[in-house]
């Protein structure tokens, strides 16, 4: 009877004791639709990260992670529907993985008090967080990736772009026109000449795009793609023979799948990147051992080391950083969305804790500040390799042309401030 007390006073105990609440993740993914094909290695490598956390850690701080996987066949209407679904289960940061959604997102994220990281889309001037509370998009944005397309160009013919003709294949929605602005700042500062080239969603048309840039003979194309668009672009361009090594994709126009397609064609092409690529990193043995061995793995771990498995990867390791961060300046480890806010607004990433982690040399070693939300913005160049079938990164990730980039931040953020009535913080 005695032990029976005991026992049951044990549980009275355990019972009464709060228990630690997984800390929750969740993922807007798109597994499905004319854009899965992006979708489905980020959203992997997404997963994989927390999973590894879970059976080689035990969780972040001694606790649990969940993932929340919710699928928005990258419809923005769904993907306010998977928010509104998700959020009051204890969601710590939302990454949309779409600008559109990202827009729909910025004054519910907000108003409800949960951070949400757009890493390198979304909308730029949420760099700034003297309006943009919630809002991140570290270690970079798309108006570095026009800048560091520019530098690089420069780079590369002796500091003089005058007369240089540069087209933008863009997708026609709000992602694809977040670069144009900024294009055409640069444009007055270097003497280049630009002419945009939208292409309608999904991306499958593209004849006549091509066919303007056969007769124009523009220099470098720089394109914004996203999905099928990518594939078609690179074998329309091969078919007009444009010279792949003038054609440079953003980090989302810049994966295996968007290439392999054109074969030996494709070779040469080039895409901008804010992190490094290829599997030679210790973290791949781990996610091996832990996840894939193990039958854990969110996909068939046929995705692992490819671009875009990375970058889920790397975004996942970037909010877990920023949970520990949290977890230390709280005092705890079972933390809320807004002391998750906090952890990502103190975070700083050194290569000591790339290295430690499994990842040296990953992507650049960055601090974020209540002023900056957008990290240092450098962006590297990659180039495929299509008879290896690999990318390789060619250039250091360099800086960016912050002077028209920060007047054109506290332009739009602004703006958006005075529009909805706030006030900055930061003070």
């Amino acid at each position: 009877m005695k032990m029976k007390l005991a026992t049951m006073a044990v549980t009275a105990v355990m019972a009464a004791a709060p228990a630690m609440a997984d800390l929750v993740f969740p993922s807007l993914s798109y597994r499905t639709g004319p854009y899965a094909a992006g979708g489905i290695p980020f959203a992997d490598g997404y997963a994989d990260y927390f999973t590894l956390l879970n059976e080689r850690d035990g969780g972040i701080g001694g606790v649990p992670t969940r993932l929340l996987e919710c699928e928005t066949g990258y419809n923005t209407e769904k993907g306010v529907e998977c928010y509104e679904s998700t959020k009051g289960e204890g969601a710590l940061v939302y990454q949309p993985l779409s600008t559109g959604i990202t827009y729909q997102l910025i004054p519910k994220t907000t108003a409800d008090g949960i951070p949400m990281h757009t890493m390198g889309y979304g909308r730029t001037s949420a760099a700034n967080g003297k309006v943009f509370s919630h809002t991140f998009n570290y270690p970079g944005t798309y108006w570095n990736g026009a800048s560091g397309a520019v530098n690089y160009l420069l780079a590369e013919n002796g500091g003089d772009l005058n007369g240089h003709k540069i087209a933008l294949v863009y997708h026609n929605s709000a992602y694809g026109k977040e670069p144009i602005r900024t294009l055409e700042e640069l444009q007055k500062k270097h003497g280049f000449e630009l002419s945009l080239l939208p292409v309608d969603h999904p991306g499958q048309e593209q004849k006549s795009q091509w066919l303007q840039i056969r007769r124009e003979k523009p220099d470098t194309v720089l394109m914004w793609g996203w999905g099928v668009m990518n594939q078609v672009a690179i074998q329309e361009a091969a078919n007009i023979r444009f010279p792949m090594e003038n054609f440079i994709g953003i980090w989302w126009s810049g994966a295996e799948h968007d290439v392999l397609s054109a074969g030996d064609k494709a070779n040469g092409y080039k895409a901008l990147t804010f992190h490094n690529v290829g599997r030679d990193f210790p973290i791949f043995a781990d996610i091996q051992k832990y996840v894939v061995d193990t039958g854990k793995a969110a996909g068939a771990g046929d995705q692992i080391g490819n671009v875009l498995y990375n970058r889920g990867m790397y975004a996942a390791m970037l909010a877990a950083e920023a949970a520990k961060t949290a977890q230390e300046i709280h005092g705890t480890a079972d933390i809320t969305a807004a002391q998750m806010r906090d952890g990502m607004e103190a975070l700083e990433i050194t290569e000591e804790k790339m290295a430690g982690l499994g990842m040296p040399n990953f992507g650049p070693s960055f601090s974020v500040s209540c002023e900056n939300h957008g990290g240092p913005g450098l962006v590297g160049v990659t180039q495929w390799d299509a008879a290896n079938q690999t990318w390789s990164l060619i250039s250091e990730f360099a800086e960016t042309d912050m002077e028209v980039i920060g007047a054109l931040i506290a332009e739009d953020s602004g703006s958006y401030a005075s529009e909805n009535n706030i006030a900055e913080r930061c003070n």
